[in-house]
């Protein structure tokens, strides 16, 4: 879907490539993201909230451990 990167294109690497993993694997802690993706915590969390302040990707209490959240493309970027 080259739409969807061209959309995209002002966000950093690391946001990038943190929204190509949850477009592939669906939805993922941010603990789970940093292990697939071999990026630092850090880098993960500012990847995370920058799409999240751009409205792309929403956070949900993680039920299996409410001390993380589980991030979620936002349903109006899906092009419907």
């Amino acid at each position: 879907m080259p739409e969807k990167q061209e959309d995209h294109e002002d966000l950093p690497p690391s946001a990038q490539f943190v929204l190509w993993v949850l477009e592939d694997e669906g939805p993922l802690t941010q603990q789970e993201l940093a292990e697939k993706i071999t990026l630092p915590k850090r880098t993960v969390r500012y990847a995370l909230t920058r799409l999240e302040d751009e409205g792309i990707v929403e956070s949900q209490t993680y039920l299996k451990d409410a001390r993380q959240s589980l991030y979620t493309i936002e349903d109006d970027t899906s092009g419907r």
